[in-house]
């Protein structure tokens, strides 16, 4: 499968257009004097964080919020 290659000058005019490529799924590569110096590609999405999603499931204890000893 061929890459499209770009250069560093390229990459610098047309990075909103290579971000939306890399987002879309596809490998983006960016080449410096014809050596790659960059490879972007998509990474897994994380899951979406939710309020309270660990309610009940941790416990602190009784005794957290009393003063440490002096020493």
């Amino acid at each position: 499968m061929l890459v499209p290659q770009f250069s560093v000058r390229e990459a610098q005019i047309q990075l909103s257009e290579l971000n939306s490529k890399a987002l879309a799924g596809e490998d983006v590569v960016i080449t410096r004097r014809s050596v790659t110096v960059v490879r972007g590609a998509p990474m897994a999405p994380r899951g979406q964080r939710r309020f309270g999603a660990l309610k009940g499931k941790i416990a602190i204890d009784e005794q957290f919020q009393e003063p440490l000893p002096e020493h």
